[in-house]
């Protein structure tokens, strides 16, 4: 069976500013104080003003607002509004939708080493939104964001390596960036580190540690990484052969119309007792329960 690799990219355009100061949000939601703030110039009010509109936090929703107060701070060049201003124009809430603004205004942030903004110019120029596709240049803002511990760019940067796009291939600078994305606990990177480890690239091969790296994907819901785990189990590597475990974790992976699961559970049952294949029945119902 083969194993395998994720490589869908992570889109992770932050709708909100975590960049919170002055007295406009000591008190939580206090829209008067931080309208007059913002009315009064003060970037940092006129970005919470946006994000309490843009949340819904303390007055409705209202996204035209959330633009016009976002627009304001990104004026005055505010980094955590231009990168707000920017996902509007991408998503078109509030706005007509425009990925050439949405551009413009991520790269304001990004060159002031916003790391959202660097990550999402980085996604934008892999996907080739607003601008020319260009994998080398989504690898310079994925480096740059990823060198500042944001995890969904150090997981697209190990992708980048893993599979040679805007850089030479080089596992084992994929197993770097993948393990500091799966540290932060990213599920998509612990199922390819996961995978690394099987494999034996960039790494020595370690059926343990690939066993390890599924199980903390397949606890986020990661269904790749359930699937391998039950492979693991039913071949008896990095883990005792254990065909109740195999069972269960193809059984949770079969509920999701998975076909090669529910292709090996039928396997795999033909070599159990009828009272094994009870036990892995109420394991997965369990395990689902638990994680739900």
């Amino acid at each position: 069976m083969k194993t395998l690799k994720n490589i869908c990219f992570v889109l992770l355009f932050a709708t909100f500013s975590s960049a919170y100061a002055g007295i406009c949000w000591e008190k939580p939601y206090d829209i008067a104080d931080c309208r007059v703030k913002a009315e009064q110039g003060d970037a940092k009010a006129q970005i919470n003003l946006g994000w309490m509109y843009d949340n819904g936090r303390g007055v409705l929703q209202d996204y035209k607002e959330a633009v016009k107060w976002y627009r304001k701070a990104a004026e005055q060049g505010d980094a955590s509004a231009q990168n707000n201003l920017g996902v509007m124009y991408h998503t078109g809430l509030g706005i007509t939708q425009d990925d050439k603004e949405s551009v413009k205004w991520t790269r304001k942030a990004a060159e002031q080493g916003h790391a959202k903004a660097q990550y999402n110019l980085g996604w934008m120029y892999s996907k080739g939104d607003g601008v020319l596709q260009d994998d080398k240049e989504a690898v310079k803002w994925y480096r740059k964001a990823a060198e500042q511990g944001h995890a969904g760019a150090q997981y697209n940067l190990a992708l980048r390596y893993d599979n040679g796009q805007g850089v030479l291939q080089n596992y084992k600078e994929a197993v770097g960036w993948y393990r500091k994305a799966a540290e932060q606990g990213d599920a998509s990177a612990q199922f390819n580190l996961g995978v690394m480890y099987r494999n034996g690239q960039g790494v020595l091969q370690d059926d343990k540690e690939a066993v390890k790296w599924y199980r903390l994907a397949a606890g986020q819901g990661n269904t790749s990484a359930q699937y391998n785990l039950g492979w693991m189990y039913a071949y008896g590597k990095g883990v005792v052969q254990d065909y109740v475990m195999a069972h269960m974790h193809w059984n949770i992976v079969s509920v999701s119309g998975y076909k090669d699961a529910i292709k090996n559970r039928g396997i795999v049952e033909k070599k159990m007792t009828a009272t094994q294949i009870a036990e892995a029945q109420k394991l997965a119902r369990e395990w689902m329960s638990k994680h739900q």
